[in-house]
């Protein structure tokens, strides 16, 4: 297993069945998305492949998975673990909708539809 120290952990949700330790989770703003990813390489785990262009259109980043479907595991310290990479840390981005919108299953969500989008933190000690 390998630490991440110079990757990011990046995903448009976390199952929290996978927290089994300590956590904080924090918003934060897009700006400081953006410096934490700089100089950095980012694993996507991003499992909804209709925000995609959204989510680039908006951060200016590509987070298409290097695999379809991804899948997250624990570490033997139940720490957040991806393609055989240990995270402390991991950000969450998510679309807020248009009032009473809800996307069609399998379906581009157009750039008119979010309104903004939602950018959380999440530590593990």
């Amino acid at each position: 297993m390998e630490n991440s120290d110079h990757t990011i952990l990046v995903g448009n949700s976390f199952p929290l069945s996978l927290i089994r330790r300590a956590v904080r989770i924090e918003p934060v703003s897009r700006e400081s998305l953006l410096a934490s990813v700089q100089g950095r390489r980012i694993v996507s785990f991003w499992g909804h492949a209709n925000t995609l262009s959204a989510v680039r259109q908006c951060f200016g980043l590509d987070l298409t998975p290097s695999v379809e479907r991804p899948v997250l595991g624990l570490s033997p310290d139940n720490l957040p673990m991806f393609d055989g990479q240990v995270f402390h840390e991991c950000f969450i981005l998510s679309p807020d909708y248009q009032k009473n919108f809800r996307p069609a299953i399998g379906l581009e969500v157009a750039q008119e539809d979010i309104v903004a989008w939602q950018v959380l933190r999440i530590t593990w000690d």
